[in-house]
């Protein structure tokens, strides 16, 4: 039996660490940050427990590759279904809702983020959170916007402020709330994008992830966290 190439290697390795990232936002949105060890990760990709380590230098680096991972394909996939638009209005509308839809729909995940982040590790980058930043500072750039590396931290950081706001234990704000005020600030009509009591068409299975762990994606982080 002849060897197998670089490159079926280097495919197998891709899809491994896919199955890593789905299962860790499986496992964080069902039990929990502290409830997760990585063995129960590896058990549950059906992977050796080795690689693990050998894809990321710990649990919370995985974790935030993962969620980040969710996020930006969340925001592609809203982005980007039909009708396809290049309004810039309309696309700034959907990146607003498809980030609040995750704090609204995985809060459990989305609180055990942004606790990771203010952690001593901090904001860490990897592939997955860079590609999500481009998708950002794009639709920044599509609304309109002439100081994108200005405007784009702010934006971001409205989002994440919004987030957090959605998710705080024992006062929480209503998401359409949030909503108005981002829609305020970026002067958006409230019909744009997908209006909280909308659903969208065509959608599936709340708890079917596999979509955004696809083994046609982009490779993301190498060894250590770092990129291939």
């Amino acid at each position: 039996m002849s060897p197998r190439s670089a490159s079926v290697n280097e495919e197998l390795r891709r899809r491994s660490r896919e199955r890593l990232l789905q299962a860790a936002v499986e496992l964080v949105s069902e039990r929990g940050y502290d409830a997760t060890t990585l063995g129960d990760i590896a058990d549950r990709a059906g992977s050796a427990r080795g690689l693990v380590s050998y894809y990321f230098p710990g649990k919370r680096q995985l974790v935030q590759s993962a969620v980040h991972r969710l996020m930006h394909r969340t925001l592609e996939e809203a982005l980007e279904r039909e009708p396809r638009t290049e309004d810039g209005r309309e696309r700034m509308a959907r990146a607003i809702d498809a980030i609040l839809g995750l704090a609204r729909d995985r809060p459990v995940l989305m609180r055990q983020h942004m606790a990771g982040i203010l952690q001593a590790e901090g904001f860490m980058q990897c592939p997955e959170q860079r590609r999500l930043a481009e998708l950002l500072r794009e639709t920044m750039a599509r609304h309109g916007s002439s100081d994108v590396d200005s405007d784009y931290p702010m934006m971001r950081a409205l989002l994440m402020g919004a987030v957090y706001a959605a998710l705080v234990p024992g006062a929480p704000m209503p998401v359409p709330v949030l909503r108005a005020e981002l829609f305020k600030r970026y002067r958006l009509g409230w019909e744009l994008g997908l209006p909280p009591e909308t659903k969208a068409s065509g959608g599936r299975g709340d708890k079917d992830l596999s979509r955004f762990f696809a083994t046609g994606a982009a490779p993301g982080c190498g060894p250590g966290g770092q990129s291939k």
